[in-house]
């Protein structure tokens, strides 16, 4: 995909009878405004449910609630500076997003490494994000030299061997992959900083399903046995797409 950046929160909430005032923030309100903006190329949000607790591993395991990402557009400091302002808008609004009792494991930015389809899919890497889900499976995983020689050996056989093996699996529709580029400094808002990592420390691979993903986790992770990674898998969690108003 041509778009050069993305961004991406893991939101945990104090209390989850904050869950629905929270999703209806999100869904109805903070969400629409960042998609209108002409540098957001697209985005999505999911929820790790409750019945896939027993399906998280790593150390952010249970600590997150929520996933969000967006896709910026070249130029992109424009586009990422649209998206700043309209952070610092949104609380002179009084619409957020400094609400309380949430936690923010993770604010980052990631480079788009590489996309995949699988053949039932039909479509191609670059318009899967546009195609509907059920959700994600999201492993993130830490490389303590992330351009060391074990980094590279796991990201070729990730490439060649298994996502290739994963895209097989029923239920799974693509791929993409991420490396983390820097944290999220907003200009004006005191958001919970996320440490200032080396770039390529920190890998994202999103697998979109049109399956439960509670139910597809299992057979995943049986190919990703087959497969034993040189990182630290710092969270591996299926996580479930909202539905407007049925999910809250």
């Amino acid at each position: 995909m041509s778009l050069p950046l993305a961004f991406f929160s893991f939101v945990r909430l104090d209390d989850r009878s904050q869950h629905a005032e929270y999703n209806r923030w999100h869904q109805l309100d903070h969400r629409p405004e960042n998609l209108a903006l002409p540098g957001v190329a697209g985005g999505g949000r999911w929820e790790v449910r409750p019945t896939g607790d027993g399906l998280a591993t790593g150390s952010l395991a249970g600590a997150v609630d929520f996933v969000a990402m967006y896709w910026f557009r070249d130029p992109v400091d424009e586009s990422v500076a649209a998206w700043d302002a309209l952070g610092e808008a949104s609380f002179q609004w009084g619409r957020g997003p400094l609400l309380p009792g949430i936690q923010r494991p993770l604010l980052a930015f990631f480079r788009p490494v590489k996309g995949y389809a699988a053949p039932r899919a039909l479509v191609s890497p670059d318009v899967l994000p546009y195609r509907p889900n059920r959700g994600l499976h999201l492993t993130a995983t830490r490389f303590a030299e992330p351009h060391g020689h074990k980094a590279h050996e796991a990201h070729r056989r990730e490439d060649r061997e298994l996502i290739p093996a994963l895209l097989d699996v029923d239920g799974v529709a693509g791929a993409w992959t991420f490396s983390y580029s820097h944290p999220q400094r907003h200009s004006s808002l005191p958001f919970d900083e996320s440490p200032a990592d080396e770039p390529g420390s920190l890998r994202l691979r999103l697998l979109y399903l049109e399956d439960d993903p509670d139910l597809v986790t299992p057979a995943l992770r049986a190919v990703e046995e087959r497969f034993p990674g040189a990182g630290e898998v710092v969270l591996s969690t299926p996580v479930h797409t909202i539905i407007p108003w049925q999910d809250w």
